[in-house]
C-alpha cells in the first residue's frame, strides 16, 4: 500500500509540529512556554459569543448555502466597499473553514501542472504546499532582513514567466512582520494585470500594524482591475477566533465560483453558528481589535527588547503581525548550526517552543509569536537567556 505521489514533497506543519512536541512534553509534565503557533490569547469577542448561543438556541445547526450565509458574504461586501471602495458584490464573497481553506481551494480552482506561482520569501509554511497539492511549482523570491522583509515589486514581476499563472503576497507577513507598502502593491497590481495572471493577496493580518503605519489593501485596486485581485481574509486573528474556523475569499466571480465548487465536494459550508458569531464580530468588535492591537504592540517591544539581550541574537521590531524573526546565526559559532538545533536546543533545555526558520524559507532565523502574555514572554526570556548561559558560559 502506498500513499498518492502528490505527498512526496510535503512535509507537516512545523508550527502544528512544535505544538504537537511541545503537548508531547507537557503530557510527561514538562511546563512548557510557548512562543509557537499564531493564536491570540485574548477571549473571543462576547458580541460574537452571544450570537452564537442565540444561534444555536434558535436551532441553527443545519445545512447553509455552501458559499456561507448570505448575511455574511453581504455584510463583508459593505465592509470592503466602505473601506476601500472595492466593488465585489456579496456573491463575489466565499465563506470559508478559516483563510487556510480559502487559499487550498482557490489553489486547486485556478493551479494545475506546468503552471509557476510566485511567492515572496520567507513566507508562511503552508503556502509552497498548497502550491505543490495543486500540481503547480512555488517559485520563492528572497526579501531582506536589512530592509525589514519589506516587500518589493521589481524582483516579483522580474520573476514573471510563460509558466506564471500568479503572484501570492502576505502583508504583514507571517512570519517576517514584513509589509507590503502602497507603492509596491500598485506597481505588483498594474504588472500583474499587464502580464495576465492573478494577484492574490493574503491580508491575515491586515489590522496588525505598529508604530502608526497604515495599510494597503488590494481590495482598493479591485475597480479598476477586477480581473486580476483576489483577496483572502481571516476572522482567526482579527477577533480572536482561531477556534471558530471561518474565513473568506473575495474575488472575480469566476475565480470565486470555482474556489466554491471545490469547497461544495470538501466541507460544503462552515459551522452555521460560527458564522452568525463572525458576522456579528464583523459588525461590533472593532473597539476589542484595537485593544487587543495596543497590547500586541507593548508585547513586541518587550519581546524584541529581550532577544537583542540574548547572546547571538540580532531582532529589528516587526511592522506588522504578531510575530518576531530574530536572527540567530550567531550562534552558529557556539555549535547551534542550524535552526532547527536551535529550536530542540530551547524545547528541550529551556522548556520554550519557537519554530525554526528554515520551514518559512531561512535557516538564519527563528519565529517567535508574541500573541501570548507578557509574563510568558518575561518567563520564556529568562529561560532562553538561562539556557544559552549553560551551554556558552
Amino acid at each position: 500500500m502506498r500513499l498518492a505521489s502528490r505527498l512526496a514533497h510535503v512535509e507537516e506543519s512545523a508550527t502544528l509540529k512544535v505544538t504537537r512536541r511541545a503537548a508531547e512534553l507537557r503530557a510527561a509534565g514538562r511546563e512548557i512556554l510557548s512562543f509557537g503557533a499564531g493564536e491570540p490569547d485574548f477571549d473571543s469577542p462576547a458580541v460574537a459569543v452571544r450570537a452564537a448561543q442565540r444561534a444555536l438556541d434558535d436551532g441553527f445547526t443545519r445545512y447553509t448555502p455552501a458559499s456561507g450565509i448570505p448575511e455574511l458574504r453581504r455584510s463583508l461586501a459593505d465592509r470592503y466597499a466602505a473601506d476601500h471602495g472595492a466593488p465585489w458584490a456579496a456573491e463575489q464573497f466565499l465563506i470559508t473553514v478559516g483563510g487556510k481553506a480559502a487559499l487550498f481551494e482557490l489553489a486547486i480552482a485556478l493551479f494545475e501542472p506546468g503552471d509557476e506561482v510566485i511567492i515572496p520569501t520567507p513566507c508562511w509554511v503552508s503556502f509552497p504546499d498548497q502550491i505543490r497539492l495543486a500540481g503547480a511549482e512555488p517559485i520563492l523570491v528572497p526579501t531582506q532582513a536589512e530592509g525589514g522583509f519589506e516587500l518589493k515589486a521589481d524582483p516579483i514581476l522580474e520573476a514573471i514567466s510563460p509558466r506564471t499563472r500568479a503572484i501570492l503576497v502576505n502583508s504583514p507577513s507571517n512570519p517576517t512582520g514584513g509589509i507590503l507598502p502602497a507603492a509596491e502593491l500598485e506597481k505588483l497590481v498594474r504588472g500583474a494585470a499587464a502580464a495576465g495572471i492573478y494577484l492574490i493577496s493574503d491580508e491575515t493580518y491586515e489590522f496588525f500594524l505598529y508604530d502608526d503605519r497604515s495599510y494597503a489593501s488590494a481590495a482598493a485596486w479591485a475597480k479598476r482591475f477586477p480581473e486580476t485581485v483576489v483577496l483572502v481574509g481571516s476572522f482567526s486573528k482579527t477577533y480572536a477566533m482561531t477556534g471558530w474556523r471561518v474565513g473568506y475569499a473575495a474575488g472575480p466571480s469566476e475565480v470565486i465560483g470555482g474556489a466554491a465548487r471545490v469547497q461544495g465536494h470538501a466541507t460544503s459550508n462552515p459551522t452555521s453558528f460560527a458564522m452568525v458569531g463572525a458576522l456579528a464580530a464583523l459588525e461590533g468588535a472593532a473597539p476589542q481589535v484595537a485593544e487587543m492591537v495596543g497590547e500586541f504592540a507593548a508585547r513586541r517591544d518587550l519581546l524584541v527588547a529581550g532577544l537583542n539581550e540574548l547572546p547571538g541574537f540580532r531582532c529589528d521590531p516587526p511592522a506588522g503581525a504578531f510575530y518576531t524573526f530574530p536572527d540567530i546565526s550567531g550562534l552558529k559559532s557556539h555549535g547551534l548550526e542550524s535552526s532547527l538545533e536551535v529550536t530542540e536546543f530551547f524545547l528541550e533545555e529551556a522548556s520554550v517552543a519557537v519554530v525554526p526558520g528554515v520551514a518559512f524559507g531561512t535557516d538564519d532565523h527563528l519565529r517567535l509569536s508574541f500573541a501570548c502574555s507578557r509574563a510568558n514572554i518575561e518567563q520564556g526570556l529568562q529561560a532562553m537567556r538561562c539556557a544559552l548561559v549553560r551551554r556558552i558560559g
